[in-house]
């Protein structure tokens, strides 16, 4: 049975995420993944933290410094406990932009888990695909 708690839980670490990005801070981003976490995106494949710190790390230093993420989740279902899935409309505002260009909008796929031991929650798998 899903809690309206776990929801909020959810939704905290997407924010903490965001905010992470706010502050270009790639080791605060990461750390919001689990050790063995995979990120597949067009073009990018992340597998483990360490390359998800890295990749992000660079990127915050190059194409997006200056950018700020958008991420609003549409669907958030427990398939069964302990597991989270979340759909999203998201896309990626460069430094200038007030919205974002029909050819960077894409749907999100979250998986994230609640650690047993503390009942806190972190990302295990994100996937993007353009609209």
């Amino acid at each position: 049975m899903t809690s309206t708690g776990d929801i909020q839980d959810i939704r905290s670490v997407l924010d903490r995420l965001y905010s992470a990005w706010a502050d270009y801070d790639a080791d605060a981003f990461a750390a919001l993944y689990t050790e063995d976490a995979t990120v597949v995106m067009p073009g990018v494949f992340n597998d483990g933290r360490e390359e998800i710190r890295a990749y992000i790390a660079a990127a915050f230093e190059g194409p997006l410094k200056g950018s700020r993420p958008l991420d609003e989740p549409r669907r958030i279902r427990f398939p069964r406990p302990g597991t989270a899935v979340v759909v999203s409309e998201a896309g990626i505002l460069l430094a200038g932009e007030s919205e974002v260009p029909a050819g960077r909008q894409h749907r999100a796929t979250w998986v994230l888990v609640r650690d047993p031991a503390d009942a806190t929650w972190a990302i295990t798998s994100y996937h993007n695909a353009a609209v």
